[in-house]
């Protein structure tokens, strides 16, 4: 056996390198080893561990950001702000105020209770947690404008666009929170396919729809306020489709069992239903023409971000042709270097270290 003797004073400590080495070879992320004991090293995932970092560095509060225009806008009878403009947030609040704790629920209940590497649980941990922010910012919103909250709650449930949205994704990670045998392939694929589900079709697509119609209210100097906070959450989520896309790789590396072409066929047709019931949704949040927009251009867009996702996971797009991107300033819109303090127009980064995670165009 090799050891490694320390001496400290008069006691001598003796250390089992073979042991030591032995628990990273067993760290997985799932089937891995088990313990009682959250240590997070010897690092093996390297990426989960820096993305954790990059995550709490990005950390930001609902209350700091200022609502007074807003509420006013809110308010105002001079014609600025449409029924549109208002349908479209109160769609933005009665949609997010659930979705979010939808996806927190369904990291800490499902995803983080299969994996088994330390790491991968901490950066699960902040991906909850910035959920709960999420969650926090729509109830902030709530109450800043004056917005009744049982009707965003009604909204959630008897708009048949968003319950079928919600029922998509609900309906896999409840038929997951069972006693589950993880080395059976076809659980195996369970789990990949709900990380595929929550990671790419959902919040990496079909929240996107409505990031966009808040964002092009904010690009005309309207809810101000409500657009920082969709710019930030937007960031947040570029990290979140990031960590679930690389946890994906990392599981059928570690499984190549998962990834048949049966499979990667199922994930194709999965991003298809979410891509058709994120263009229904598109046609309730503007029946009408407006923001200079138009829903085609958003189902466009959608069709945009599903091609990306499904690339960068590998797999082959729904299109033949690559859909170009209709909405080019929304880059720009969510560069968060160049955000400013409504109340003294100063640099406001939200970081707490020299570095920060912006979404680029390649994120969108």
């Amino acid at each position: 056996m090799e050891t490694i003797t320390l001496k400290v004073g008069p006691k001598t400590f003796t250390l089992d390198k073979a042991k030591a080495e032995a628990a990273i070879a067993a760290k997985r992320v799932i089937n891995g080893r088990e313990t009682m004991f959250f240590n997070i090293l010897p690092l093996k995932y390297q990426w989960a561990y820096d993305l954790y970092k990059t995550m709490k560095a990005n950390h930001w509060e609902p209350e700091d950001i200022p609502m007074g225009k807003d509420r006013d806008q809110w308010v105002d009878a001079s014609g600025q702000i449409t029924e549109i403009d208002r349908w479209i947030i109160k769609m933005a609040i009665g949609y997010f105020s659930a979705a979010e704790g939808i996806v927190g629920d369904n990291i800490i209940h499902v995803v983080r209770e299969l994996v088994t590497a330390s790491e991968l649980k901490l950066v699960l941990g902040r991906h909850a947690h910035e959920e709960n922010i999420h969650a926090d910012s729509l109830v902030y919103m709530i109450s800043s404008l004056g917005v009744n909250p049982h009707e965003c709650e009604a909204m959630f449930a008897d708009i048949p666009t968003i319950d079928k949205k919600a029922d998509f994704v609900v309906s896999n990670s409840r038929a997951l929170r069972r006693d589950m045998d993880m080395e059976l392939t076809e659980n195996k694929q369970a789990l990949a396919k709900n990380i595929f589900l929550f990671g790419q079709c959902m919040e990496g697509t079909q929240f996107y729809g409505l990031f966009g119609m808040v964002l092009s209210l904010s690009r005309q100097n309207k809810f101000p306020g409500i657009g920082q906070m969709f710019r930030y959450t937007l960031r947040d989520e570029s990290n979140h489709i990031d960590l679930f896309r690389q946890l994906l790789a990392e599981l059928v590396a570690e499984n190549p069992d998962i990834w048949t072409p049966a499979f990667r066929e199922e994930l194709r047709q999965l991003m298809a239903q979410a891509v058709s019931l994120e263009k229904e949704f598109i046609r309730d949040c503007l029946p009408v023409n407006a923001l200079g927009l138009s829903a085609k251009e958003f189902e466009q867009y959608i069709d945009y971000i599903a091609d990306r996702r499904l690339r960068n996971c590998g797999l082959d797009p729904l299109l033949a042709a690559a859909p170009a991107n209709p909405f080019p300033w929304l880059s720009e819109m969510m560069d968060l270097k160049k955000e400013q303090n409504f109340f003294e127009g100063r640099v406001t980064e939200y970081k707490k270290s020299s570095s920060i995670k912006t979404a680029s165009d390649d994120e969108l």
